[in-house]
C-alpha cells in the first residue's frame, strides 16, 4: 500500500510539472496562425497596405506636396461575427500616416475631454484668464478617413473558411467627394487533422 501512495505521489508530480507554462517573447512582426480568427498579422498586413496605398494614391501625393492636410480618423467599423478590437486598427493607421509627416490630425475620440478642460479654464474661476484658451480656436478637419471590416465564414466539415476585407475612404469634407478608396482581402483556412489536433 505504501508504494502504491509512493507511486501515486510521483505521478501526480510528474504530471504537474508537466503542466507548468512557460512565457517567452516572440517576434512581434512574426506570422501568427494559432487559428483562423482575426490576428496580429492580419493587423499588420491591412494597416500597411492601407497606409502604403493611401500615400502613393497620385491624387493624394498631390494634396500633401505643399501641405499637411487636417483630417480625423473615424473609428474603424467592425461587420464580421467577431470581437475584434476595431480601435487597435484605427490606432495603427492613423500613427503610420502621422510619422510619415504628411498629414495632421484631429482626434475626436477626446472632444468631450477637451470641452470639459475648456469649461474649466474659461468658468471655474480658478485658471488666470490670461492663461486660458478660448472656445472656438480650434482648426477643423479637411478631410475624414473611415473604413469596414467585414468576414464571410464558411465551413464545410473540419474545414473552415474565413475571408475578411478592409474597405477605407477618404472624404473631402468641405465637397463630400472620395478623394481615395482602397480595400484588403485576407482569406484563411483552417483544416483539422484526423485526430482533432
Amino acid at each position: 500500500m505504501k508504494n502504491l501512495k509512493s507511486i501515486f505521489i510521483i505521478t501526480f508530480l510528474i504530471a504537474l510539472a508537466g503542466c507548468q507554462s512557460k512565457v517567452q517573447y516572440g517576434d512581434a512582426t512574426e506570422v501568427e496562425t494559432v487559428n483562423a480568427n482575426f490576428g496580429s498579422t492580419d493587423l499588420q498586413a491591412i494597416t500597411t497596405k492601407m497606409v502604403n496605398s493611401m500615400l502613393t494614391f497620385p491624387p493624394v501625393v498631390a494634396l500633401t506636396a505643399n501641405d499637411r492636410p487636417i483630417i480625423f480618423v473615424d473609428r474603424i467599423k467592425n461587420k464580421t461575427s467577431e470581437h475584434i478590437d476595431t480601435e487597435s486598427v484605427t490606432d495603427s493607421i492613423s500613427n503610420q500616416l502621422l510619422r510619415s509627416g504628411k498629414f495632421r490630425f484631429i482626434d475626436m475620440s477626446k472632444v468631450d475631454a477637451v470641452r470639459k478642460q475648456l469649461d474649466y479654464q474659461n468658468n471655474s474661476g480658478m485658471v488666470d484668464p490670461s492663461t486660458a484658451i478660448n472656445f472656438g480656436r480650434q482648426i477643423g478637419a479637411q478631410y475624414m478617413l473611415y473604413g469596414n471590416l467585414s468576414s464571410i465564414v464558411k465551413q464545410a466539415g473540419s474545414t473552415k473558411d474565413v475571408y475578411y476585407k478592409m474597405t477605407m475612404r477618404l472624404m473631402d469634407l468641405q465637397t463630400g467627394l472620395i478623394e481615395w478608396s482602397d480595400e484588403k482581402e485576407i482569406r484563411k483556412v483552417k483544416s483539422r487533422s484526423f485526430l482533432g489536433m
